[in-house]
């Protein structure tokens, strides 16, 4: 809070040059003091508590699989825990930060990683556990709250086994494999799919209708198009090693600890990985539709902000890096006939391209503040939603159906129906409408390449970033510094 001064200060007033000789100058009313900034006195220092024997016990008890169970390591090998209190209550610190609000540490993170954890004190919290005897409800608290996160803590359990009973067989490479197929490569891919589908049958070498079934029931786990047909892209994710899929499980894992630990119940979703926009009201989703999110080498970023404006028939400012990779090159002709403008001249000129039916930015734009300058919006070419691998922006994220969208962030504004947002689009004139405080919805694009369905089954999809091999090999890494540090106390 910035100092203000209290009272004023005095003014002496010359009534004229006879009456300024004559009579002495007042001596000068002193100013007022300055108020001092109140500074709240620190919080008192929570001492660290003194376990009995008994909650020492328990706590050793529930900390020996706590953090394996959590996916904070691969290894099911845990460090051995120290005996004495200072060192124990430290090691129970430690999980409880790992667990509530990440693993990693602020050094860790990539520059598109750009959701952060909120800065969680775990102390005050287990010291008033420890006082009223309730520890184990208390570690029970500490995971993220949400249904997500739990199916993959038992998705977790379950690929962990898998893991441990030696996984799976890479399936040799050959001819697409469909109805009426036979042979060892069948009867290979038969016991593959009974790993993780109990309905299948394990044995036998013939590819008849129910492993059709199971090969579709397969393709729709890993986000793929389910033909029922073995083909490449089927092959090379049901080769994925088990292991890795319990990495991948424990990178999704990190990540929903990233969260805050209640959502906005409006708000909306895009999956980057598997590139698909979720609206969410009440904390229930209400409509979805496909998007195109970043290529490898132009990665959406993750990130949460508030939508707050919509333009309406944007231009597109053609990044620097775009214009010269991919416009420049291709010549003053293709640029005038696509509706580019050049601004500016010199090593200053820039491109923007003009709003219109031909814009890469379509009719429309939905701008929430990032450091990224990325943006959800429409695109004049449609084939690329028709498409299971939809991978292909440059960062931003477009959009299926940017018009219904638009309708229903404004429905509540009487100036902004949709005939007038209709007619207003059909001007072409670029136009931004901005969102009524309370119509301004969080907006979350966030990685999920590992998520259980309602009934338990895990789910899959490609880590077209590389970003979850890298993520578990953080969480490990950073997990066996911390255990270290812990044990050296």
């Amino acid at each position: 809070m910035r100092n203000t001064i209290a009272g004023t200060l005095a003014v002496t007033l010359v009534c004229g040059p006879l009456l300024a000789q004559n009579v002495p100058a007042p001596a000068p009313t002193p100013a007022a003091p300055l108020i001092q900034q109140v500074v709240p006195p620190p919080p008192p220092v929570i001492p660290l508590p003194v376990l009995s024997a008994a909650q020492a016990t328990q706590v050793a008890t529930l900390l020996a699989d706590s953090g394996f169970a959590q996916g904070l390591r691969h290894d099911g090998t845990a460090a051995p825990l120290p005996g004495d209190n200072a060192a124990l209550v430290g090691a129970v610190l430690d999980y409880a930060r790992a667990v509530h609000s990440g693993r990693l540490d602020t050094s860790d993170f990539q520059e598109d990683w750009g959701l952060r954890p909120a800065p969680y004190d775990p102390l005050p919290g287990f010291a008033d556990a420890v006082k009223r005897d309730r520890i184990a409800a208390w570690l029970r608290s500490l995971p993220p709250p949400y249904a997500g996160y739990d199916g993959l803590q038992k998705g977790l359990a379950t690929y962990r086994d898998i893991e441990a009973k030696g996984g799976w067989t890479k399936l040799p490479a050959g001819p697409d494999m469909g109805l009426g197929a036979s042979g060892p490569r069948v009867a290979a891919l038969r016991k593959r799919l009974a790993v993780e589908d109990p309905d299948v049958i394990a044995t036998g070498d013939k590819f008849d209708k129910e492993l059709q079934e199971a090969v579709v029931r397969a393709q729709k786990r890993y986000g793929l198009n389910p033909s029922g047909i073995v083909s490449t892209g089927t092959l090379g994710a049901l080769n994925v090693p088990a292991a890795d899929r319990v990495r991948q499980i424990m990178a999704n894992m990190e990540r929903w600890r990233w969260l805050p630990q209640e959502l906005p119940a409006k708000r909306i979703q895009v999956n980057i990985a598997a590139a698909v926009l979720t609206v969410f009201e009440g904390d229930a989703p209400i409509a979805s539709m496909k998007a195109v999110t970043g290529r490898p080498g132009n990665e959406t970023p993750m990130l949460q902000s508030r939508i707050h404006s919509i333009v309406l028939n944007p231009p597109w400012n053609v990044p620097t890096s775009i214009a010269a990779k991919e416009l420049w090159p291709k010549g003053e002709a293709y640029l005038k006939r696509n509706n580019y403008k050049i601004i500016g001249t010199g090593a200053n000129r820039r491109l923007q391209q003009q709003a219109g039916p031909t814009s890469a930015l379509g009719r429309y734009k939905f701008d929430f503040a990032n450091p990224y300058a990325v943006y959800l919006h429409d695109t004049p070419v449609q084939a690329g939603f028709s498409s299971f691998s939809r991978l292909s922006s440059h960062g931003c994220v477009r959009l299926e159906k940017p018009g219904p969208l638009a309708q229903l962030l404004l429905r509540n504004d009487p100036a902004w129906q949709p005939d007038a947002i209709d007619a207003a689009v059909a001007t072409g004139k670029t136009q931004r409408v901005p969102l009524q405080e309370q119509d301004q919805v969080a907006v979350y694009l966030l990685y999920w390449t590992a998520f259980a369905s309602a009934n338990g089954t895990m789910n899959f999809r490609a880590d077209p970033y590389g970003w979850d091999g890298t993520l578990a090999a953080k969480v490990e890494k950073r997990s066996a510094i911390t255990a270290a540090a812990v044990a050296a106390r």
